[in-house]
């Protein structure tokens, strides 16, 4: 059964690619809110996420925390 048609408008967009990976970030809102859009396109399939803004500071907060995780791993060796 598809899903109703709800009106989003598009505040902002922005596209970043990563290796073969390209990432599309979109904030957007409807009737029901605001929200961002955060989609992943690799070898023709797409997923997407969606973070109510309410939860963006949140996000934020645990994504900086992956980032210091991630500078604390050591550089593997060639």
């Amino acid at each position: 059964m598809p899903r109703p048609f709800v009106q989003e408008d598009t505040i902002k967009t922005v596209e970043l690619q990563i290796e073969r990976k390209l990432f599309v970030l979109t904030l957007k809102e409807n009737p029901r809110g605001s929200f961002l859009r955060i989609s992943e396109e690799a070898g023709g399939k797409r997923n997407a996420i969606i973070i109510p803004v309410p939860g963006l500071k949140e996000f934020k907060r645990i994504l900086d925390e992956m980032v210091r995780a991630a500078d604390e791993i050591p550089a593997k060796k060639s």
